[in-house]
């Protein structure tokens, strides 16, 4: 593709809307690193997000995921799939803005609910109204993502292929993070 990444590109949104598996298709397109925030934590706490949670409390996990994110912007270029409350946080949001840039994959809340209803592995749902859960956390947090640089809406007739491409298209926009597209 002959594109030269400046600065690693941050997807945020809420769980569902396809960050890591729309992460994994642009870093493949651009032949860069990519990297998930919330695989980095499993990984260094041998444990799941679930069970980080259980065991420690959401403020302890949100903690260790600003650490990690801070220590993946300072890696070389690439595509960082965060944590669907990692934008939520200030800091978080200033050292993205500041090593790199964000894009919210802004999907509706049926696009979410059909994507993360059947899933376990999501804490933040693990209540007795799971779709009310993920209503609130919509209403909550989309401020927040729309201080994202960038934003791309997803549509459910859109495979990860078509995403990834909207994704580029935005980028396109931004010369300071990528060369010669």
């Amino acid at each position: 593709m002959g594109a030269r990444l400046k600065k690693t590109i941050a997807l945020v949104g809420l769980m569902g809307a396809g960050k890591t598996a729309v992460g994994t298709a642009l870093a493949r397109k651009l032949d860069v690193p990519f990297r998930d925030s919330d695989a980095e934590i499993v990984a260094a706490a041998n444990m799941s997000i679930a069970e980080i949670f259980a065991r420690d409390g959401e403020a302890f996990f949100r903690a260790r995921e600003s650490q990690v994110i801070a220590r993946l912007l300072d890696g070389p270029p690439g595509v960082l799939s965060t944590g669907g409350g990692a934008f939520l946080s200030e800091a978080n949001r200033a050292a993205i803005t500041a090593r790199g840039v964000s894009v919210w994959l802004d999907a509706d809340l049926d696009l979410l609910w059909n994507r993360v209803r059947h899933k376990s592995t999501r804490p933040l749902l693990q209540t007795a109204d799971p779709l009310g859960t993920l209503a609130r956390l919509h209403d909550e947090r989309k401020p927040f993502y729309a201080l994202a640089d960038l934003a791309v809406k997803a549509d459910p007739r859109y495979s990860i292929e078509d995403m990834a491409d909207k994704v580029l298209d935005a980028l396109r926009t931004r010369p300071d993070v990528l060369e010669g597209m």
